[in-house]
């Protein structure tokens, strides 16, 4: 089921109909949570397929046979897709989830459970040209004239998925009511062995100082560009465009500056200050 060219609207934010069907997006926003589940929550491109790795090998104790031989999303698959149902069927326990979807959709159900979610967010600057050449290459999206054109629409909120501003703020405003762990891709960056120590106390999880060794190996960006179970190769030609752009691009902090004018740096930070000056959120970017 292709469905390139279509375009699914569910929550007041709009969709790829690729992935997403009404019938998949309901069940998602209705489905009944276990206690023990994990459920990781990402708006695009703030590294969701890094967490994906790092959560399964928390689970697997170190162990190289899941990322090795099965696609992350079969490892911690969406919610909100349309393959999910099938998926569910197969998958053990804890379950491990991932979602892009805003918190007004997942709250009253999470409400219910309480499972353990993890928000894993990103310095903006570096989601907005990150998402600019994912959307070049996947063709499930809607072509960008230019990242000027993009840039706008992303500050709009108008881009898929909805403005980065709201879902943000949706998730992190509150914390303690869905027991929610926040985890930046910076801090990733700065102290993988930290966040895996806090990630594995945080889901009750203990690893061991030598399977921390074996993930902070297998989590770097070298290694999992190679692992054809997490780069996107085993994604067929026809949904993404490879001579376009790459899936994992390259994984650094700060690209931003690459691509950002003087002017656009300045109308990026004018509007953040406006939408999340007032918020002590405890994010350590540089939006300089």
């Amino acid at each position: 089921m292709a469905r390139l060219d279509v375009t699914e609207v569910f929550a007041n934010i709009r969709l790829p109909g690729h992935l997403h069907t009404q019938e998949s997006l309901r069940f998602a926003s209705n489905f009944q949570f276990h206690s023990s589940d994990v459920l990781l929550v990402t708006y695009p491109k703030s590294g969701t397929t890094w967490m994906q790795e790092i959560l399964t090998l928390i689970y697997s104790n170190g162990d190289l046979k899941p990322v090795k031989t099965l696609p992350n999303w079969a490892r911690v698959p969406w919610l909100e897709h349309i393959y999910f149902q099938e998926q569910l069927q197969h998958i053990g326990h804890p379950r491990l989830f991932t979602t892009h979807l805003p918190q007004p959709v997942l709250a009253p159900a999470l409400k219910k459970a309480k499972p353990k979610v993890i928000y894993a967010t990103r310095n903006p600057k570096d989601v907005v040209v990150s998402y600019y050449h994912f959307q070049r290459m996947a063709n499930f999206f809607p072509d960008p004239t230019s990242f000027e054109d993009f840039l706008h629409e992303f500050l709009a909120g108008t881009v898929h998925f909805g403005s980065w501003f709201e879902h943000v703020q949706g998730w992190l405003r509150c914390p303690e009511e869905l027991g929610v762990f926040c985890i930046t891709y910076e801090e990733l960056h700065q102290d993988l062995k930290s966040c895996v120590e806090q990630l594995s106390a945080f889901l009750d999880h203990p690893v061991q100082p030598d399977q921390i060794d074996c993930i902070q190996e297998h989590c770097s960006f070298a290694v999992m560009k190679e692992n054809d179970m997490v780069n996107g190769r085993l994604i067929p030609p026809g949904i993404m465009d490879f001579q376009k752009s790459q899936f994992m691009r390259k994984g650094t902090v700060g690209d931003w500056r690459n691509h950002f004018s003087p002017k656009q740096s300045m109308l990026f930070n004018e509007k953040y200050q406006q939408e999340m000056g007032d918020h002590s959120w405890p994010f350590r970017w540089d939006m300089a």
